[in-house]
């Protein structure tokens, strides 16, 4: 266990390094999503005009939710982890894994858990610069289970998300490009994560069907227990829900895997 803890945090080091050589890329990214977050406080000031809440919730509430979502964006978002998986396997660098004792999973996940680190804290940045414009919006409920059940929630958001732009990754062993199903997936997921308007807004039906679905649980979840758009009762039901989809899509990667490897290794890979 020791040998094994050694190995993966000289990789969390060695991702920590190279993801900083690129700090000015996140902090670009970061410092542009504020614009981003401009066009949604215009936007949902128009909404909300002649409104005190829509959905049940006021303006300050669902400026809050757009704000907490930015910042898990940068926290536990997958970023661009299926294309360099894809590279990886097309350029035959995947070879020195199997060569090698150490899981693939486990070393693109802990590049992953590195690289988010370094954006999560470079997105803090700007919005810290901000927040004397933005505080005055900013309304959280004061419940600390919130904090305890938001934290796992999260951390399984980002598993889900990594665990899906892997599993993309993984079918270049039979598609020469991933780019189309990709894009596909970010268009649902930005509609059926909660990235453009909160989930539940959606008629009663949608919103409960998207309860089952795992794109419910990579942004909006936790956004959504952070900032009190869901009551305990809903969230310890989630997070069962959550846990189900982190091991659906683990087996799913891991079949990918195993049948990828055969594939590889068979084209003379």
């Amino acid at each position: 266990m020791r040998l094994l803890f050694v190995k993966y945090r000289h990789v969390f080091n060695v991702g920590l390094q190279s993801n900083i050589v690129y700090r000015w890329n996140f902090a670009l990214r970061a410092a542009f999503s504020l614009l981003h977050l401009v066009f949604v406080f215009v936007l949902w000031g128009a909404a909300f005009q002649g409104h005190d809440t829509i959905g049940g919730f006021s303006l300050d509430q669902t400026l809050t939710y757009f704000i907490c979502l930015l910042v898990l964006q940068f926290f536990i978002g997958a970023f661009n982890e299926d294309y360099q998986i894809s590279e990886e396997i097309r350029n035959g660098l995947i070879n020195q894994f199997l060569l090698k004792p150490i899981n693939y999973f486990l070393y693109r996940f802990v590049i992953f858990v590195s690289a988010r680190l370094v954006s999560g804290l470079l997105a803090l940045l700007p919005l810290v610069i901000a927040l004397p414009l933005l505080g005055d919006y900013l309304t959280f409920p004061d419940e600390p289970w919130r904090i305890a059940v938001g934290i796992p929630a999260a951390f399984m958001s980002a598993m889900i998300q990594f665990t899906i732009a892997y599993i993309f990754g993984m079918l270049t062993f039979w598609f020469l490009e991933i780019q189309s199903f990709v894009i596909l997936s970010m268009a649902i997921e930005s509609l059926l994560g909660g990235q453009v308007f909160p989930l539940d807004l959606l008629p009663d039906t949608l919103f409960r069907i998207s309860q089952f679905l795992p794109y419910y649980y990579q942004m909006y979840f936790p956004a959504a227990i952070f900032t009190g758009r869901i009551d305990q009762a809903v969230a310890v039901q989630g997070l069962a829900i959550q846990a189900f989809w982190v091991v659906v899509l683990l087996g799913v990667a891991n079949l990918l895997w195993q049948r990828g490897l055969k594939r590889h290794t068979a084209v003379g890979g």
